[in-house]
């Protein structure tokens, strides 16, 4: 036994890089400190001083946050992370959203807010007074200014801020601000705790579908390029780098979301366009089934927080058409105004075509039959494609991808570099996140599922709903 443990001893002191001298049963170790033996002890504390700050100024902050839902029309329709704020902490769930540029929660008081939810969490509300360190932002402060000015600020004014959604929804409030914990990845499937400063929406007044029960969050998280964003803040701070991923499993939901460099795997990337308020890109074309449909460039919006895809109406007509043109026996009903419905006993992605859409340095983008179908019955299915019918301020229609398109595909935003990747991959795996400047050294960040609720009960009803009115239709 005594010899074993000597070896293994002598293994670990080997791999910790100790020299290691053997003499029979004695162990000698002869021992070396990379700044030892100098002469002058301010030197070596300067060089280890020196050493250090080159140590820390390679290291970058890489953060894992736990997502849960999915994309499915029929389920969750979204998908939302958990955060902690303030002192002591509470948990919030909070919607992923790349389509907006700041964090808002539910605050105490709120005029329409949700109070119960349909995805199994327990709604939480934030109250300023609660937490040690929660402040009011008020309107002459640097954040404020850039992001809300006022032209009848006064000091001591709350900065208040409102949003509207693209589904006529909409939030409002006043700015505040706190700590948040983040996991900052620490190692291989590990994680410790990080605390950042931030500035945050308190939600006293909501409309629209953002207080309905059956998708009900307590606030969302804007990962957009403005200022204001989480991403940003932090970034302003020197804590991480602007970039950014997630991959979104549509078939066990949840998946990764991660703020930091992506070394594994790797994907290839298109320009944002500059200037733009999204994550814009120059869409070229679309192909489905591999034939190039006859329309002109465009621009199109990458966005999580969107379920579905919307495309510009002569873009939508075409699209609709080729898919259902090899079965014309289909006995389509246009239901709720919306979906385009149908039955089908065949197996969906050997009966319909493959939708690609192609985007400027050659990057394409592929949706399988499987992504853009959902089923509402055991042989009946409804078209997840919709028609925009949503314009630009100067009139161009807006291509918008959701998480029918982006799910099961790494999506990397690379806001440093201003350009944006995806590449097809098992949302259910790992990825690698480079946490040092300049070397190949990585972490791997796993998938996670913190969803805890089966189907919901609002979303039993729907199905209930589309069937019902299908069948009226036929």
């Amino acid at each position: 036994m005594g010899d074993l443990r000597n070896g293994c001893l002598i293994l670990l002191l080997i791999l910790m890089g100790f020299g290691v001298d053997v003499k029979g049963e004695n162990l000698v170790f002869n021992v070396k400190h990379k700044y030892g033996g100098r002469n002058g002890n301010g030197s070596i504390l300067n060089d280890l001083k020196a050493h250090d700050n080159r140590r820390h100024n390679r290291m970058l902050t890489v953060i894992d946050f736990k997502l849960g839902g999915n994309g499915l029309p029929t389920d969750a329709a979204l998908y939302y992370t958990k955060i902690s704020i303030g002192t002591p902490s509470r948990d919030f769930h909070v919607q992923v959203d790349t389509g907006s540029d700041i964090l808002w929660v539910n605050c105490a008081s709120c005029e329409g807010c949700p109070t119960k939810s349909d995805l199994g969490i327990d709604l939480m509300t934030y109250d300023p007074k609660a937490s040690a360190n929660g402040k009011s932002v008020s309107c002459d402060e640097e954040f404020c200014m850039l992001n809300t000015p006022y032209s009848d600020c006064r000091t001591g004014m709350p900065c208040d801020f409102q949003v509207s959604y693209g589904d006529g929804s909409s939030t409002a409030g006043f700015f505040v601000k706190d700590d948040i914990q983040f996991e900052q990845v620490s190692g291989d499937l590990q994680t410790t705790s990080m605390n950042g400063s931030i500035a945050f929406g308190c939600s006293s007044r909501q409309s629209g579908e953002l207080g309905a029960s059956n998708q009900a969050v307590d606030g969302i998280l804007g990962f957009g390029q403005a200022s204001s964003s989480v991403i940003s803040q932090l970034a302003a701070t020197g804590k991480v780098k602007k970039i950014f991923a997630h991959c979104l499993d549509g078939k066990n939901g949840g998946g990764i979301f991660t703020i930091g460099p992506v070394v594994h795997p790797k994907v290839n990337t298109t320009p944002l366009v500059p200037d733009a308020p999204h994550y814009n890109v120059i869409m070229k074309g679309i192909e489905v089934g591999g034939q190039v449909l006859d329309i002109p460039t465009t621009m199109a919006i990458i966005d999580s927080g969107t379920t579905l895809a919307y495309l510009p109406h002569k873009v939508y007509s075409t699209l609709i058409d080729k898919l259902i043109e090899r079965h014309p026996q289909l006995n389509i009903h246009l239901v709720e105004q919306s979906f385009h419905c149908f039955d089908y006993t065949g197996k969906i992605d050997d009966g319909f075509p493959v939708v690609t859409f192609r985007f400027a340095d050659s990057l394409p983008l592929t949706v399988y039959p499987h992504d853009y179908l959902f089923q509402i019955e055991e042989s009946r299915w409804c078209i997840g494609w919709q028609d925009s019918k949503m314009q630009t301020k100067d009139g161009t229609e807006i291509t918008l991808l959701g998480d029918l398109a982006l799910s099961n595909k790494l999506v990397v935003y690379d806001i440093e570099n201003q350009a944006i990747g995806w590449t097809e991959y098992d949302c259910s795996s790992t990825i690698k996140l480079k946490y040092e400047e300049n070397s190949g050294s990585a972490y791997t960040v796993a998938s996670h599922n913190i969803s805890s609720a089966p189907m919901m009960d609002s979303t039993k009803f729907f199905l209930i709903i589309i069937s019902i009115l299908f069948n009226l239709l036929k």
